[in-house]
């Protein structure tokens, strides 16, 4: 490095570098050019020399063919003319046979029976050598050999090879006419014994020999290549065709041969037609050369190597300083301000700055000013942690224990606005003695998606937080609510047992045992539901059913607790258009969990009512349920959270009401899911108010379906004594019970404890001898929609009719759509409800009673 006029100029660079090393790169470009003209031109002369080579190899095989095929064409000349003497003479028809089995004995004890069939035709008959099948009936008229034959007009013919009619073997027939008659001598050859003297020693390595007829037919082959004969045979003909196309003809065609490696082919035609082939390997003809060209390449590969490490050293010693200029500029564009501190001379120099610092502070100067002109633009509240950060002293402590990268991230101002900064001081030994780089980095989006996340990671914890301590006040108060039923059942089970002969008693603890039970079972399902619709599996069942009807229904059951409890209960419907499309089933639900609120949440004296209306009368009308109560009321805290699974209010005595906190998001998620909308409305003391609007499209009125459910539904089980009742269920306890329900109202049963019983029990019943069959779906062997499925299809006049009822525990949505999958008729619930369950029975016996009588 050499100094001139202060400025550094350096004595050599890429471009210094490029200039050496250009004229080495152009001797060996030089060199690398002409061999491999040098190489591409002993490839053409040895092309050339191996297309010469096979086709005088080629020639000299045809040749020898012809010599084969001329002693059969001599043989062919001295039997027809003989064969014509004889005719001329009018030999008899004897004698000529005579002569020709001779003849034709001759001929096979030349060649051999495996080889030649010699044959004639003499006045439209065959007389051959070896007796045909159907000599009598063959027509050789149609023969190709015959009409070449005749054709040919005494010269003689070749055909193809083909399948003979009557051997079924592949033959090539040799023909000639008489001269004097139509008659015709043949002899056939087999050309798997087809011969041509082929010495291996001169053929080239590898090479093989193929003969073909006119068609491509591969009549004979000497190779080393192992294939089967059809796949040889369609390697030959693509080898034909391209040879017939031209394709072939120039030393550097080649084909890719079975094994798909190259080969060159050399051919020549014989006289008849039949063109014999040899095909060379690449490998074998260029095999020396391209041993050449790898020890080539690989002397090329050194000589370029050699050119390389000459200018290796300098070219590594010079790169260093243009890594040093590109890390410059990298810097300058990944950072605003760069600044080399010299800690000793206490002084900064800017190697780059922000457009408000350079126009404040020198290029060069004491590094104090730098860091008080900082002051004014970095956030006050943070300005000193940074001066005692990067402060002299500091660095020089940090320059000591040797930290390479120390830094902090704050906020300075950038046109009126605060925005996050990265600043880093950067101390490495390449620097000069004492010095550090202080460098600054804007990085306020990255910053902002940090703290964005974690906001959220802060926010996600609160909320794993607060679910983790609603789930553990929901346990402990789901273990509450179990042990209070629980306890009621055990309890008064105990005191039952001590009180049997007191009627009264007993039936008073049976009421309150099953008060207790559907108490317990109302809090499971609400438990399973909420469960299911968190895991998204809740689905709405659309059908067509009177609204009125429904709310009516779902209402009425209340009334008996409102007289029982003293409180004022109403129900008011105004509809114009009953008749809806839409889930009755979760219609019922919303409004069994608002009224069951109401009555839980009131006094005695307090009114409770019930308001339907339809606020919209169009196709796709909105209908408004109002449930309403004068009770308790709720807090303004509780409303912000009343639709939160496991939360309670607690306020006024309601921790002693029994409940979850599940009733109200159960009701929510089922508004939402049918497209409306729930609000409320309550204050503590005065009662509460909620108001649900559904969308539904109305539906035609269904008045005889109306009536005929209506005329079903008298007495709960009426028309069903007497009736034969098939029971599947595994559980003894249910079977027990639900056989002496049956036999209570006067049914006989015939029980089955697993699916395939069942089975088995109504194939071996006489024809309609069960009324209908009670089917549990979990049971032991085979299931209960299993065995539906197997009496659905056995080959009985009742099998498709008699009526099916699930009676399970799985009362999901799924559950049903399974058991109607598997041709059952109905679904009943677990624990049984016997007044559906009569009535389901009566509905479904009396639907196939009267299909029976029409």
């Amino acid at each position: 490095m050499k100094r001139n006029g202060g400025k550094s100029v350096h004595s050599s660079g890429p471009k210094s570098i490029w200039k050496q090393m250009r004229f080495n790169l152009l001797v060996v470009t030089a060199f690398a050019v002409s061999a491999v003209l040098g190489l591409t031109l002993l490839q053409d002369t040895l092309l050339e020399n191996s297309q010469n080579v096979g086709q005088s190899l080629a020639q000299s095989y045809s040749v020898e063919e012809e010599r084969n095929i001329t002693v059969f064409e001599m043989l062919m000349e001295f039997g027809t003319e003989y064969l014509d003497q004889q005719l001329q003479e009018n030999a008899s028809h004897e004698s000529v046979q005579h002569w020709m089995s001779g003849f034709f004995d001759t001929v096979r004890n030349m060649f051999g029976t495996a080889v030649i069939d010699p044959y004639a035709v003499v006045d439209g008959e065959i007389i051959a050598a070896n007796y045909w099948e159907g000599d009598e009936t063959y027509d050789v008229n149609q023969t190709e050999w015959y009409q070449k034959a005749i054709a040919a007009d005494g010269a003689i013919a070749f055909t193809d090879a083909y399948m003979d009619a009557i051997t079924g073997r592949s033959v090539i027939t040799i023909a000639k006419k008489c001269s004097n008659s139509n008659d015709v001598m043949a002899f056939d050859i087999f050309p798997e014994n087809f011969q041509v003297a082929v010495n291996p020693q001169n053929l080239p390595e590898g090479s093989s020999y193929y003969l073909c007829d006119t068609k491509g037919t591969l009549l004979y082959a000497h190779t080393e290549m192992p294939s089967d004969s059809e796949e040889m045979q369609e390697y030959i003909k693509r080898l034909f065709d391209q040879i017939q196309a031209g394709e072939m003809a120039d030393p550097e065609d080649f084909i890719y041969d079975v094994q798909g490696a190259k080969r060159g082919a050399y051919y020549t035609t014989a006289p008849n037609g039949w063109m014999s082939i040899i095909t060379v390997p690449f490998s074998t003809i260029l095999g020396d050369l391209q041993t050449f060209t790898i020890w080539f390449l690989l002397l090329l590969i050194v000589l370029l190597l050699i050119v390389v490490g000459m200018s290796a050293r300098e070219y590594v010693l010079n790169r260093r300083i243009e890594r040093t200029n590109e890390t410059v500029r990298v810097l300058g564009n990944s950072y605003y301000a760069i600044y080399r501190v010299n800690v000793e001379q206490e002084t900064y120099d800017m190697i780059k700055g922000s457009d408000y610092i350079r126009g404040c502070l020198p290029q060069q100067g004491a590094y104090t000013d730098l860091l008080h002109q900082l002051s004014s633009v970095i956030e006050s509240g943070t300005y000193q942690e940074f001066q005692d950060s990067f402060s002299i002293e500091n660095i020089r402590s940090l320059m000591l224990r040797r930290v390479r990268n120390f830094g902090g991230d704050f906020r300075r101002v950038f046109d009126q606005e605060l925005r996050w900064v990265q600043v880093q001081m950067l101390f490495d030994e390449s620097l000069n003695r004492g010095e550090v780089v202080l460098c600054f980095r804007e990085i306020d989006a990255e910053k902002q998606r940090q703290l964005q996340q974690m906001q959220l990671l802060q926010d996600s914890l609160e909320a794993a937080r607060k679910s983790e301590q609603s789930q553990k006040n929901f346990f402990s108060s789901v273990s509450h609510e179990m042990r209070t039923p629980l306890n009621a059942i055990l309890g008064l089970t105990e005191l039952a047992g001590k009180y049997v002969k007191d009627a009264e008693r007993i039936q008073d603890y049976l009421d309150k045992i099953e008060t207790s039970s559907r108490q317990l079972l109302g809090l499971i399902n609400d438990i399973l539901e909420l469960s299911r619709m968190e895991q998204g599996r809740t689905t709405l069942d659309r059908h067509s059913f009177n609204l009125r009807t429904c709310v009516a229904g779902c209402a009425e059951v209340f009334r008996p607790q409102a007289e029982k409890e003293k409180k004022k209960f109403e129900i008011a419907i105004d509809l114009r258009e009953e008749q809806v499309y839409g889930d009755s089933f979760r219609v019922g639900q919303i409004l069994n969990n608002l009224l069951s609120n109401a009555f839980k949440f009131s006094g005695e004296g307090d009114s409770i009512s019930v308001s339907v209306r339809q606020i919209d009368h169009q196709k796709h009308a909105k209908y408004q349920i109002r449930v309403s109560d004068t009770g308790a009321g709720m807090s303004k805290e509780f409303l912000e959270r009343i639709y939160i699974p496991y939360e309670r209010e607690t306020r006024f005595g309601a921790k002693h009401i029994l409940g979850t906190g599940l009733g109200m998001p159960i009701v929510k998620s089922l508004v939402s899911q049918m497209g409306g909308e729930i609000v409320v409305e309550s204050a503590l003391g005065e009662g509460t108010t909620f108001t649900v609007t559904l969308p539904l499209e109305v539906a035609q009125e269904e008045p005889e379906v109306a009536e005929k459910k209506a005329s079903h539904s008298a007495g709960t089980a009426d028309g069903l004594q007497g009736k034969h009742i098939l029971l599947a269920e595994d559980n003894a306890i249910n079977m027990e019970i639900a056989t002496e329900l049956l036999h209570m109202h006067d049914m006989s049963v015939t029980q089955a404890w697993n699916g395939r019983e069942a089975v088995e029990c109504f194939r071996n019943s006489p024809p309609f001898g069960f009324d209908a069959i009670l089917m549990d779906m979990q049971m032991p062997e085979m299931g209960g929609c299993e065995a539906a499925r197997m009496i659905r299809s056995l080959d009985r006049p009742d099998a498709l009719e008699v009526p099916i009822l699930a009676v399970t525990a799985n009362a999901f949505a799924e559950d049903i759509a399974a058991t109607v999958d598997a041709g059952m008729n109905a679904h009943i619930s677990k624990p049984i409800d016997f007044e559906i369950l009569s009535t389901t029975l009566r509905d479904l016996i009396q639907i196939r009673e009267e299909q029976h009588k029409e």
